[in-house]
């Protein structure tokens, strides 16, 4: 009487296929978080950008804000019409999870960046001249300047 169930081959066979699926699905998996972490820092980046200029519009003489590392819980969280709350976006691609995006203001122009799938944000600036915004490739960033973004 023979028994019924799985050889040792069968199973590696079996095993071999399931560890080449997952092969392929983990990159997918990564891609995936990748795009929905841009489309997320592209949207509160477009936030962050017009509560940069409500403030502008709001102060008397119009003037934008100072350079800051707590731009969003500080400065803006204070403006009327109030578009950011006491809690700011964080940045999804920050090296915690309660880094706000980088806020650089060289007169006339600001920019507000995300690291996004870069390295660092120590790059980010804008060239007073020429209005051209100087960034590391992968950063994402908004602005008031002529281009770069």
């Amino acid at each position: 009487m023979k028994k019924s169930g799985f050889t040792i081959l069968e199973l590696l066979v079996v095993i071999s296929v399931l560890v080449i699926l997952i092969g392929i699905a983990i990159p997918r998996f990564k891609g995936m978080q990748d795009a929905g972490k841009i489309a997320q820092a592209k949207s509160e980046l477009k936030t962050m950008q017009t509560a940069v200029e409500s403030y502008y519009m709001n102060q008397s003489p119009m003037a934008y804000p100072a350079s800051s590392p707590t731009l969003g819980g500080s400065t803006l969280a204070t403006t009327t019409p109030q578009i950011i709350n006491s809690t700011p976006p964080y940045d999804p691609f920050g090296a915690t999870t309660t880094t706000e995006y980088k806020y650089v203001f060289t007169t006339p122009y600001y920019v507000i960046g995300s690291v996004g799938t870069g390295t660092d944000l120590s790059t980010l600036g804008v060239n007073t001249v020429t209005g051209v915004v100087t960034k590391a490739t992968g950063n994402l960033c908004v602005t008031n300047a002529v281009s770069g973004c």
